[in-house]
């Protein structure tokens, strides 16, 4: 039973159900508090009073002035509500009880009795009229009585205090309406402070966990996201810990690599000094490339490993950005000569000449776009760096004639993570770049957006 009502809906059915007995009970409570104390006899019959009327009219000996009145005030201590008059034989009307003066006519014909007689029969108030004395020679008597004396007492009750009944009524309903709103009122409260707590967030983004305000459906949900937070921050834990054993993992291949690169190189440059055939001094020559070729791939695994785990130095300075990038493509000129691959600059100054940036993250960025012509454009024997402004940005646009990044037809084809780390690092000094690619050459459009 217990966890029966722990369920908001087994509340609110309580709720409603109690409304619905309070108003039942509250209503009759009401009627029967209110009849207490009223001042009325038992219901009578209407027969039973023009009965008694008749026969108390007719069992007077004696018609009088007096006996008329003590005949009235016996009748009006029985029935408060009633009003009486009597007109004699001579049609002349010679009691009445208070607040009938006036209405009456002081002359009664039988025109004005037969039209008195038909506008009381079967109305409201219920009228007897009953002849006095023996042959009805002392005239007659005539009683009116309000008909809802003669109503049980509880349509007495109604009739008199209505009102406060109804108004008792709408109190009910107005508690009623007043408890349901109290009663959603907190449930909102209590979902507006799970959503609160749902976009808090600790100093690793997770979401933080709360505290249990219940048993409930809306307990159940919080004990639920606390379960979920936990699950969270598990995973997040296992994650760093696998994270931290792939830098580690990196890092120990980087230099257990590196060790007989080296050694690998230095062979390769005594063999080189030694006579050796054409075909020889080919495969040495090869073999020095792809000595080239892996140390540059792992150099770039570890710095994107680091960038990965936020550990890349970023020191960010207004940087010079068309001379940057001159000094850093005479540094590669003579590679670009090595390889047969002519090199236009076109590099004039832009709007905004000072860029934000880091100017060791941008020399990498260069180094790998400059990399991937050599490696993959060199058919192309061209390469342009130049400098592009439109209304929304300044622009450092590197070009080549190279067959495109979606032929395949490059030798040294990789898994792309010198793009990547281009990607990264001009996406961490909160500069945009595209590419487009096709058969005729690859172009790629470093973007400063104007601020």
């Amino acid at each position: 039973m217990r966890r029966l009502f722990r369920s908001l809906q087994a509340r609110y059915m309580l709720i409603i159900l109690t409304a619905l007995i309070l108003m039942q009970v509250g209503y009759l409570v009401l009627s029967i508090a209110m009849s207490f104390g009223m001042d009325m006899e038992p219901a009578v019959s209407a027969s039973d009073v023009e009965a008694e009327w008749h026969e108390a009219a007719g069992s007077l000996t004696e018609v009088s002035a007096d006996a008329i009145r003590d005949l009235f005030a016996r009748w009006k201590a029985r029935f408060p509500e009633a009003s009486m008059f009597w007109v004699d034989g001579d049609g002349v009307l010679r009691e009445q009880t208070e607040g009938r003066e006036g209405e009456l006519p002081a002359i009664w014909t039988s025109v004005s009795t037969a039209q008195f007689i038909k506008s009381r029969y079967g109305g409201d108030p219920f009228t007897v009229i009953a002849f006095v004395g023996e042959g009805g020679r002392g005239g007659f008597v005539v009683i009116e009585i309000p008909r809802f004396v003669f109503d049980p007492p509880i349509n007495q009750v109604y009739q008199q205090y209505g009102t406060w009944l109804a108004i008792g009524m709408i109190v009910l309903v107005v508690l009623f309406i007043l408890i349901s709103y109290l009663f959603f009122r907190r449930i909102r409260k209590r979902l507006m402070q799970l959503q609160e707590a749902m976009s808090i967030r600790d100093v690793d983004g997770l979401p933080v966990s709360i505290e249990l305000s219940g048993k409930d459906e809306i307990g159940q949900l919080e004990q639920s996201f606390n379960d979920m937070v936990l699950e969270l921050k598990e995973s997040r834990s296992r994650e760093q810990r696998e994270e931290q054993l792939r830098r580690e993992l990196i890092a120990n291949l980087s230099h257990d690599l590196r060790t007989p690169l080296t050694k690998i190189r230095a062979q390769a440059y005594t063999i080189g000094k030694q006579e050796v055939s054409d075909e020889g001094r080919r495969a040495i020559e090869a073999l020095e490339r792809s000595v080239v070729n892996l140390d540059r791939l792992i150099d770039n695994l570890m710095s994107y490993t680091l960038l990965m785990a936020g550990r890349y130095k970023y020191d960010p300075q207004n940087t010079d950005i068309v001379r940057l990038v001159k000094e850093h493509l005479a540094t590669w000129y003579p590679l670009f000569e090595q390889g047969g691959i002519e090199v236009d600059a076109d590099l004039q100054p832009v709007a905004q000449g000072e860029w934000r940036i880091d100017p060791l993250w941008m020399g990498r960025v260069l180094d790998n776009l400059y990399q991937n012509v050599l490696r993959h454009a060199r058919s192309g024997r061209y390469i342009q760096v130049a400098t592009a402004a439109t209304k929304q940005y300044d622009a450092i646009v590197v070009s080549d004639h190279g067959p495109g990044m979606r032929s395949g037809q490059s030798e040294e084809k990789g898994a792309g993570i010198g793009l990547s780390i281009v990607d990264r690092m001009l996406r961490g000094m909160e500069l945009d770049w595209d590419i487009q690619s096709d058969e005729q050459g690859t172009t790629i459009t470093i973007k400063r957006y104007r601020k």
